[in-house]
């Protein structure tokens, strides 16, 4: 007899919540559905491996890409704040 579909379901997610949990303790900062996809992914066939150097390789890019952003915004600030001084003459 095969379980129901809502069954299967729960135990699906009550897996993705123990493993949420796991992450967080090992600091992984993938929220659920990062988790969920990476899930899928090697459950789909992917190497774990692979997946995990290419999810390093893109969060290493979007922090130096935010840090970025952060120097180009203070940038901005510091042009603003000069522009608004008025020139002495």
């Amino acid at each position: 007899m095969s379980t129901k579909p809502s069954e299967g379901n729960a135990s699906a997610q009550q897996t993705l919540d123990i493993l949420y949990e796991m992450s967080q303790l090992l600091n992984t900062q993938l929220d659920k559905e990062t988790l969920a996809t990476c899930v899928g992914l090697i459950e789909s066939g992917v190497n774990p491996d692979a997946l995990a150097v290419g999810t390093i390789a893109l969060y290493s890019r979007a922090q130096s890409l935010m840090v970025r952003y952060q120097e180009v915004i203070q940038e901005l600030r510091r042009e603003g704040a000069a522009r608004a001084q008025p020139s002495a003459e």
